[in-house]
């Protein structure tokens, strides 16, 4: 059974479609100095069911992940990696991080550990390399984290092991967000069409598509474009636009978010091999309103399974699996950045039905799930803040 479609205020209803970004909406904001903060919020009053406590500001946060204890990586767009201690707030500095191509909607991305973190203390970053002439590109890289106390780290031979083929002139739709299959064997790794829609339906690059990739960045043999060599082979799915969001569900199942372009922000459920459709087939209309097909039964091309429109330019989602807040269980949780929302969308198997939608007041750029199960939310922008999400009833001692 498939969603019906998802509109971007309240109430909202569900449906099915497939697109992907709001470039408008995800640029570049202008730098202030990150600073520390705990100031608990106001949403008891707004009949949400979680309250609010900031913990941290940063510049330009992207992305963050939790170590195995209380400890925060997050990573800040001009190319600065901090750690932080949330029981506290403070803040350190991880040196090492890569020079990154800053600019639009490009710079220091994603970071995940590594999984057999515990062993080796491996992280993944992506970011942003310049290329010949005014053309740049995604690239991921790997290191380990080196800490000679809990916030004085450095990451030690980082290498980049994934580039964007081809680089490309421009500063949007890059995606690069990383995940690991729940068994650890296999990364997968999202590449934007760089705003240039044809690439995402040419097998010959690695633009518009989802790639499955080994832990060191070759390529595995079972791929299912292997045969054709080359950045083909790391092709796990094709025909996407920009997808800023990678969660895998304890069952294997890998779920995508993905930003339209006018209308028709999408959750995909990614399959092996499959075409998503971008440009060819969208729930949105070009920026131009020019028209774009809509999704139909037999037009050879995956939908998704629930799309917004008007537009909510969704950012990063997770699968929740905590016990902090039992009722999420086996939901994705989707922030939105110009929509400025959380959005909880109720999983079963392959299907996603609608749940809850609680408007934020700001432009949600991440979440993560804690591990003690409450919810942590990025702010976009310079001063962007750390959150944590509790239920009501529940007080700050959790993480």
């Amino acid at each position: 059974m498939k969603a019906s479609m998802i509109g971007a205020a309240l109430p909202f209803t569900l449906a099915l479609s497939l697109a992907g970004c709001n470039g408008s909406n995800d640029k570049a904001v202008a730098n202030d100095s990150a600073t520390q903060s705990a100031d608990p919020l106001n949403s008891q009053s707004m009949g949400r069911p979680f309250e609010e406590t900031g913990v941290a500001k940063f510049d330009e946060p992207w992305a963050m992940s939790f170590l195995p204890d209380d400890r925060l990586l997050v990573t800040e767009k001009r190319g600065v990696l901090k750690i932080v201690d949330v029981l506290t707030g403070k803040i350190g500095t991880v040196s090492g991080a890569p020079t990154v191509d800053y600019g639009g909607q490009g710079g220091l991305g994603d970071v995940v550990t590594g999984p057999n973190f515990r062993a080796d203390k491996m992280i993944y970053l992506s970011w942003i390399e310049a290329g010949k002439g005014d053309t740049r590109g995604a690239v991921v890289g790997r290191g380990r984290l080196n800490c000679t106390q809990p916030l004085a780290c450095s990451l030690d031979g980082l290498s980049v092991i994934w580039r964007q083929d081809p680089k490309v002139t421009g500063r949007g739709h890059y995606s690069h967000r990383i995940a690991f299959s729940p068994d650890g064997q296999y990364m997968f790794v999202s590449s934007g069409e760089r705003q240039k829609k044809d690439p995402a339906q040419d097998l010959s690059n690695n633009l518009g598509s989802v790639l499955r990739l080994n832990p060191d960045g070759t390529v595995p043999e079972d791929n299912p474009f292997a045969e054709r060599g080359g950045v083909s082979a790391q092709i796990w799915s094709y025909g996407h636009r920009n997808i800023l969001g990678l969660a895998f569900a304890p069952n294997g199942n890998l779920w995508e978010s993905e930003m339209g372009p006018k209308g028709g922000d999408e959750v995909n459920l990614i399959k092996r091999g499959k075409n998503y459709g971008w440009p060819n087939a969208s729930n949105g209309v070009n920026y131009d309103g020019s028209n774009i097909p809509d999704h139909k039964p037999g037009d050879g091309y995956e939908p998704p399974e629930a799309f917004w429109t008007p537009s909510i330019s969704p950012a990063n989602l997770i699968y929740y699996t905590g016990s902090l807040f039992p009722e999420w269980q086996d939901s994705l949780l989707l922030g939105g950045l110009s929509g400025e929302t959380l959005i909880r969308l109720k999983v079963d198997d392959q299907d996603v039905s609608k749940a809850d939608q609680w408007d934020m007041g700001f432009r949600v750029r991440a979440l993560a799930q804690g591990p003690q199960g409450a919810v942590w939310v990025l702010e976009d922008g310079s001063n962007g803040r750390l959150i944590k999400l509790t239920p009501i009833d529940h007080g700050h001692g959790e993480s």
